[in-house]
């Protein structure tokens, strides 16, 4: 998974203040895509990224309820709401177009509409716990998108009337003129495009033929996903132009960090305290697992991060094929407070230990003598 990059502030992408009004945020917003849209700036990536940055940023700061969660936590605050997927120009021009007016992208950069456009894909985050995660589960969502006006169907006529073809472009949407031995097809002034122009528009939809809405879906989680993939829910998108089809709704996964484990692929870290005479007697322990409550077998002798396994105990692995293990990492603590007779039973152990010292610390110990021996006479050479 690529590491995650931290994002600018939207003011800042604008180049407006925090209480900048609607009208500025526009405003900026406009002269921004149209110095850095693609085709005037062909082959620079850099200008391509800033193009869809605007508008990403005008897409928050131009709705008011979005505005309002992100002044207030920030990117933080816009988890869960669906976003546009701004992948090229023209799916830019198609949400935000009609801000530039009189078909403004169409005559300085020759965009030109091809037939029906499909509707464009909506992006959002989802947090499930980790349990979640492991067992999958089938989650509700809301998500804000565009639905056809049910007053006028989507046509954006008042109900009982009907577009009428553009008189001035002849229902073909561009005008083509000539200019010299060259002819140039521009966007239609008078229809924006569309080919036909609302006299009587719906007084519902105030002649746009779409609505916002709030959609109530369902989406599975499969079990063993993971932090940063993406689901897909096919035709949940927004709507697309009549006849075409609706875009998708892709949704990334976040895992909500768990109290007692740590995620590595498909393997499950759990650190287990254990006292003292638990890790030099051994012991039988409870540990946490996805599973429920279990015991484990710690062995005499046991050192504080030594990882003791517990096969078959971790996640499942998304394509099906078995589950990973649960690893539980020793960890020996060090009593704090001691009691007066607790404090006598480790002087009494300090006197034996001494007497009794290990391989491991007698080896220790007679190489750190040789070294300061080796350190003395240097230094004495180095006087002579």
């Amino acid at each position: 998974m690529p590491m995650a990059t931290t994002k600018r502030d939207y003011y800042e992408v604008l180049g407006v203040k925090r209480e900048a009004t609607a009208e500025e945020i526009k405003k900026s917003y406009r002269q921004l895509a149209l110095k850095n849209h693609p085709d005037k700036n062909p082959g620079d990536a850099e200008a391509e990224k800033r193009f869809k940055e605007a508008a990403e940023a005008y897409e928050i700061l131009s709705d008011k309820d979005k505005r309002q969660r992100y002044d207030r936590y920030g990117h933080a605050g816009l988890e869960g709401s669906a976003f546009h997927d701004f992948r090229n120009a023209e799916d830019i021009m198609s949400a935000f177009g009609d801000i530039f007016g009189g078909g403004l992208f169409g005559d300085l950069f020759g965009q030109r509409r091809r037939g029906p456009r499909p509707g464009q894909d909506l992006l959002m985050k989802l947090e499930i716990e980790l349990i979640e995660a492991a067992r999958g589960a089938t989650k509700p969502i809301d998500v804000t998108r565009q639905e056809y006006c049910g007053e006028c169907n989507g046509s954006g006529a008042r109900k009982g009337t009907v577009a009428t073809t553009c008189n001035y472009c002849g229902g073909q949407g561009q005008v083509v003129q000539s200019r010299g031995f060259f002819q140039v097809a521009t966007t239609c002034p008078a229809c924006g495009g569309e080919g036909v122009r609302i006299t009587d528009p719906c007084p519902k939809c105030r002649g746009t033929g779409r609505t916002n809405t709030v959609a109530h879906l369902k989406v599975d989680i499969p079990p063993g996903v993971e932090s940063g993939m993406w689901l897909q829910l096919r035709g949940q998108g927004e709507p697309g132009d009549p006849g075409a089809p609706r875009g998708n709704l892709r949704i990334q996964i976040v895992v909500r960090k768990n109290t007692f484990f740590e995620r590595n692929r498909n393997d499950l870290i759990c650190q287990v305290p254990i006292s003292f005479a638990q890790a030099a007697l051994g012991a039988e322990i409870e540990v946490p697992t996805l599973d429920g409550r279990d015991k484990l077998q710690v062995p005499k002798g046991t050192q504080s991060g030594d990882v003791l396994r517990i096969r078959g105990r971790g996640m499942p692995d998304i394509s099906g094929r078995g589950r990973g293990d649960e690893l539980v990492e020793i960890i020996v603590e060090t009593p704090r407070h001691l009691s007066a007779e607790q404090e006598e039973l480790f002087r009494e152990l300090a006197k034996l230990e001494h007497e009794n010292v290990s391989p491991r610390r007698k080896s220790f110990f007679e190489k750190l003598k040789d070294y300061f021996t080796e350190d003395v006479d240097g230094d004495e050479t180095d006087k002579a």
